[in-house]
């Protein structure tokens, strides 16, 4: 096919890197003709100007954001894939109005993003983010932190990632019990976890861990109610979508001493404000919604974008979510 009859397909704003210099590019462009941008478009214009013209298009990072105004404005866009699981950053309801399949990317990387949930759960119950700073201040002192071993961790949504975050959470020797949107007794009775209300979750573990997808069902699934509800001093861990979690309860109940900590890796607002409350709170271990970002976990979303992109044009699109 020459490149007069590939279609066009675009990658608005690849920021931070992911696909940009991956060979998944040279397997793309055997099929379409590829436009990529490596920062991200300052406004809807710049957006609409970027991708006019394209037939398909991977948001990469899922950092631009496509609500159904600007989607109307793009009669010739057929297809989006997502470099992930989540299409929060994508108007669903106008692509369904509009013609347009999205297809995500499930469980490819949920062994990364689980990984880095359980090191966000340790960091923050051995206190490790305050015990360098203090190091750093050349303050020399030694408080009490949480053994992980035996205690009882909640997991709110037992998809792939919250499913992989229970088995290494059970291989260290934790219980677990978990709430979903669509409880697996089969799932629960093979990984030794046990499926309970939302509420005695929250009232009885030590750590929860946030793993469902943005809905509107999910927004703010957890506030100032659920915080209140958990044991006194135990911990919070967030790689979910930072709008899971209310921002302003947590910081609440973090100043307040409720909680006795919380590690998140996305946010409400992203980037995370250089003044954010959350920075100035003390036991918080904060990363920058990098949970999948290594180069296997890199390459294993590319490599779905890449085929998702390729069964698209071929006929037969798969990971349909809209």
């Amino acid at each position: 096919m020459s490149a007069r009859e590939r279609p066009l397909l675009v990658i608005p704003g690849d920021d931070p890197v992911q696909i940009a210099g991956s060979p998944r590019l040279d397997t793309l462009g055997e099929h379409y003709e590829i436009r990529l941008f490596d920062n991200r478009p300052a406004d809807d214009s710049e957006k609409l100007q970027r991708a006019a013209g394209a037939t398909a298009m991977i948001n990469s990072r899922g950092a631009v954001t496509w609500p159904g105004e600007v989607l109307r404005q793009l009669p010739e866009l057929k297809f989006i894939s997502t470099c992930g699981i989540g299409t929060d950053s994508i108007d669903l309801v106008a692509c369904g109005e509009l013609g347009i399949t999205v297809s995500n990317i499930p469980g490819r990387t949920a062994p990364v993003v689980a990984e880095h949930a359980f090191a966000l759960m340790m960091a923050i119950s051995r206190k490790t983010s305050y015990f360098t700073e203090a190091m750093k201040r050349n303050d020399w002192h030694q408080v009490l932190s949480t053994s992980l071993a035996g205690k009882t961790l909640g997991v709110i949504g037992t998809g792939n990632i919250g499913t992989e975050m229970i088995r290494l959470s059970r291989a260290f020797g934790m219980e677990v019990m978990a709430w979903t949107f669509h409880p697996d007794a089969e799932k629960a009775a093979r990984m030794g976890f046990r499926y309970v209300e939302r509420d005695e979750l929250f009232a009885g573990s030590d750590v929860v861990s946030l793993h469902v997808k943005l809905t509107d069902d999910s927004r703010h699934l957890v506030s100032s109610r659920e915080l209140s509800l958990m044991p006194a001093g135990s911990l919070l861990v967030n790689t979910a979508r930072g709008a899971v979690l209310d921002t302003e309860a947590l910081v609440a109940a973090l100043e307040s001493g409720h909680l006795g900590g919380a590690a998140l890796d996305v946010y409400e607002t992203e980037p995370l404000e250089a003044d954010h409350p959350l920075t100035r709170c003390a036991h918080v271990v904060l990363t920058p919604h990098c949970a999948d970002q290594t180069p296997e976990g890199n390459d294993l979303l590319n490599l779905g974008a890449t085929e998702n992109s390729i069964a698209f044009l071929s006929g037969q699109p798969q990971n349909i979510v809209s």
